[in-house]
C-alpha cells in the first residue's frame, strides 16, 4: 500500500465514523423529542386535582363571603381547564388549572387573614 492509498483508506474510515455518529445523534434526538412530546401532551391530572382541592378548601373557609371575585375566578379557570382537556389542549389546560389553584389559595389566604383580624 502506498501513502496515497493509505490516506484514502483512513479518509473513508473517518468519514464512515462521522456518518455513523451523525446517524446515532439523529436517533437519540428523535427519541428525546418523542419523550418530551409525550410529557407535554399528557393530561394535567395532578394540576386539576390540586385546583379542585384548593377550591374546596377555600369554599369550606367561606371564601365566597370575603373574596367572592377571586373564588369566582378560580371556578372560571377550572371550568376553562376542563373544557380544554375535552379538546385535548393539555398545555393550556395545565396553565388554567394552575391559575385556578393560585386564585383559590389567594381566596383562602384572604379569608384566613380576615378571620385573624376579627
Amino acid at each position: 500500500m502506498t501513502l496515497p492509498e493509505t490516506a484514502r483508506t483512513v479518509g473513508r474510515d473517518v468519514g464512515s465514523l462521522l456518518y455513523n455518529n451523525y446517524k446515532m445523534f439523529r436517533a437519540q434526538a428523535t427519541i428525546g423529542a418523542l419523550l418530551l412530546a409525550g410529557c407535554v401532551t399528557a393530561p394535567p391530572v395532578q394540576e386539576m386535582s390540586d385546583a379542585r382541592q384548593a377550591i374546596m378548601a377555600a369554599e369550606e373557609a367561606n371564601a365566597e363571603r370575603v373574596a367572592p371575585d377571586t373564588l369566582a375566578d378560580a371556578h372560571r379557570f377550572l371550568a376553562e381547564a376542563e373544557r380544554q382537556i375535552q379538546e385535548e389542549s393539555y398545555g393550556p389546560a395545565r396553565l388554567n388549572a394552575v391559575r385556578a389553584k393560585n386564585r383559590a389559595v389567594l381566596a383562602l389566604r384572604s379569608t384566613q387573614e380576615r378571620d385573624a383580624a376579627d
